[in-house]
């Protein structure tokens, strides 16, 4: 029940993903923030490729890999319009620099702790992530980018992922990973409610931003 448990979790999470690029076309922005961007290519880059998972997660970490890089391309082409204090210079070293950082922590995680599954850097920048999506959304202040599918989707993904590991992985017997998983969906649950308020205020018919 777990690889299944997993497979869906997975499965909603490319969904996410894809209606993030979805939407970042249509409204010409990044719908990701940068330090969680970062941090989630890294992660599927050194699961995929340094420390590969067994199948058929490592198959769901390529998908995760190859749709990310469009979302880390939406990122470089966009993104200028939001930094706009920055020289191009200054933005593309500002990715470099946080790009580079994401990768060796979660490295370093995975060897501190030992975790080939890579759990405590998963769930733990997948509470960065969704704390970094309010920010988002408070920070603009409107839809762009964002949308209460992206959002329901996220929280389903994580939450599945969550349930499959607290059920069936010895590694979250512990504290940590059960707070990690009650954490991130907290915030997920209060995105869900800001988005949809944010569609209220706005007058948006929910249909019109898939």
């Amino acid at each position: 029940m777990y690889t299944e448990l997993m497979i869906i979790g997975g499965l909603f999470w490319s969904i996410t993903y894809l209606l993030i690029i979805r939407r970042g076309f249509k409204d010409k922005t990044y719908g990701m923030p940068l330090a969680a961007l970062c941090a989630n290519i890294s992660w599927e880059a050194i699961f995929s490729f340094i420390f590969p998972h067994s199948p058929p997660q490592l198959y769901i970490n390529y998908i995760w890999f190859v749709i990310d890089v469009v979302i880390v391309l939406q990122f470089l082409y966009y993104g200028k319009s939001e930094f706009t204090r920055l020289t191009n210079k200054k933005f593309y070293a500002m990715f470099l620099l946080a790009l580079t950082t994401a990768f060796f922590l979660v490295f370093s995680i995975t060897r501190e702790f030992n975790d080939w599954q890579g759990a405590y850097a998963a769930f733990g920048q997948n509470l960065m992530m969704s704390v970094l999506f309010i920010v988002m959304l408070f920070s603009r202040d409107n839809l762009r980018g964002q949308s209460i599918y992206i959002a329901l989707f996220k929280m389903s993904g994580t939450g599945i992922s969550s349930l499959a590991f607290y059920l069936y992985q010895p590694i979250s017997q512990g504290v940590l990973l059960p707070f990690l998983f009650v954490s991130i969906f907290i915030y997920d649950f209060i995105y869900v409610i800001l988005v949809y308020q944010k569609y209220r205020e706005s007058n948006i018919p929910f249909w019109s931003r898939l």
